[in-house]
């Protein structure tokens, strides 16, 4: 990779970050600097992203990420858990930002969670993992159901059916935040009954346009106000095909 390149990933990152109050250090910048680079490196073998140039890496990938912590205070040592993570977003960056917070990085396929493992293990990153899973049987194990104090999840599915995913892993008190675009009344209209069933409560929708980009993004924040009833989530593919209205 041209040094430059990595260059432009950090100018991009100071110059954006502390339009949301976020001091980045130099150790930190550079966590994201290697960060990039394993992606490059991963995007060759595998599909992980589309977007490759440094600004939209720094502000659309990892700042994008961040903005998680301008919806919600994450305790100090916070269990998280990202479903669905792809190449790591929101989770990654924010275990990067927050070194206390003890992540978990879910997904699918293969690939993928070999790519978050190394990336982990070069960044010499601890209270970090990635596992294989779907998020359907992930759910109803006895040891992750109702075990994490934050689960986090970007543009997977509608939200109707990513609550069906998430809440179930979600602590009592706890918190489901989803990240989205802009245009998000129809989905919310779309989930109320399954927050319900589910045992969440919407809290909020927080809207925001990332700097230097202008991208506008929404970011939906569901309380965890009573347990998910043991029949959720139900079995692998049914929640996408039958999503609950």
């Amino acid at each position: 990779m041209q040094l430059n390149h990595l260059n432009d990933l950090a100018r991009y990152l100071k110059e954006a970050a502390p339009v949301f109050g976020f001091h980045l250090e130099e150790t930190q910048i550079e966590l994201f600097q290697k960060y990039y680079q394993m992606l490059l490196a991963g995007n060759e073998k595998c599909n992980l992203t589309a977007i490759t140039q440094p600004r939209e890496v720094a502000v659309k990938h990892f700042l994008d990420s961040l903005t998680c912590l301008l919806a919600l205070d994450f305790p100090p040592g916070a269990k998280v858990l990202d479903v669905g993570t792809g190449a790591g977003f929101p989770g990654l960056p924010l275990k990067i930002f927050r070194p206390d917070l003890d992540v978990l990085l879910m997904d699918s396929l293969h690939k993928r969670v070999v790519f978050l493992q190394e990336t982990i293990t070069h960044l010499g990153l601890i209270s970090i993992s990635a596992i294989q899973d779907r998020a359907e049987d992930f759910g109803r194990r006895e040891n992750s159901r109702e075990n994490y104090d934050i689960v986090v999840s970007r543009a997977v599915a509608k939200l109707s059916v990513l609550a069906e995913y998430c809440l179930p892993c979600v602590k009592i008190g706890g918190y489901f935040i989803s990240q989205k675009g802009p245009d998000m009344d129809d989905e919310l209209a779309e989930s109320a009954k399954a927050l319900a069933i589910l045992g969440g409560r919407l809290l909020e929708v927080k809207r925001l346009q990332l700097p230097v980009i202008g991208d506008a993004r929404s970011m939906v924040v569901i309380e965890k106000v009573k347990s998910t009833p043991g029949v959720y989530p139900r079995k692998a593919g049914t929640p996408a095909k039958k999503p609950i209205r």
